[in-house]
């Protein structure tokens, strides 16, 4: 097994498979309703959607829902019950995650399991995230949406480079979480390319 010699909880082969899943869309599948756009999302990160569960059991109704839960990240299985010792800003501690992992990941893209963890630190250089800090694990990618308007959405990857982008229609999470969300990460790698596509989506 391929083993991430800087951040070992990271599943190679997941996040491997995630990013050829993400790549596979197109901008103009991801620039339908939010709903199915949402669901694309989980389905290319490899987590199922499962909206009506209980947080904690596999809930994945708050995933690119909101300003922070932003990040799809592949980790091993043993890594996914790690808990949180009060290193990340806001987390609260011990964060256990683990038995939702294992509910709401789907199988077929390898071993270990996916999760759409927090962003918040993750301007900090290296990162200072859920995923980097409790899981030792590299994102697949990132969601940013792009001001000014914060209507198109950015995913990058661990280095902050383009995967895919999109221009969801109706119900969008609130306008302060996008606008939050682009918030956290102003000014560092992951913002590079939501700025970018607002210069191209404007004419710039």
């Amino acid at each position: 097994m391929e083993v991430d010699q800087e951040y070992p909880g990271t599943s190679v082969e997941r996040l491997r498979n995630i990013q050829a899943r993400v790549k596979s869309l197109t901008p103009l599948d991801l620039s339908k309703d939010w709903e199915e756009v949402r669901r694309k999302i989980l389905w290319a990160g490899g987590l199922k959607d499962l909206p009506s569960t209980r947080p904690g059991q596999g809930y994945t109704g708050h995933s690119f829902n909101d300003d922070n839960h932003c990040d799809l990240t592949p980790m091993l299985g043993e890594v996914a019950h790690n808990l949180h010792g009060g290193e990340i800003r806001g987390i609260a501690m011990g964060n256990r995650l683990g038995p939702g992992i294992e509910i709401a990941s789907l199988p077929e893209l390898g071993v270990g399991g996916s999760w759409s963890t927090c962003t918040n630190g993750c301007h900090f250089d290296p990162p200072q995230d859920v995923a980097h800090v409790q899981f030792r694990s590299r994102i697949a990618f990132k969601l940013v949406w792009a001001p000014p308007d914060f209507g198109s959405f950015v995913l990058v990857d661990d280095s902050g480079a383009y995967l895919n982008h999109g221009t969801p229609t109706g119900d969008l999470p609130d306008p302060r979480a996008r606008r939050s969300n682009y918030g956290l990460v102003k000014g560092s790698k992951y913002a590079r390319e939501a700025d970018r596509l607002m210069e191209r989506l404007s004419g710039g």
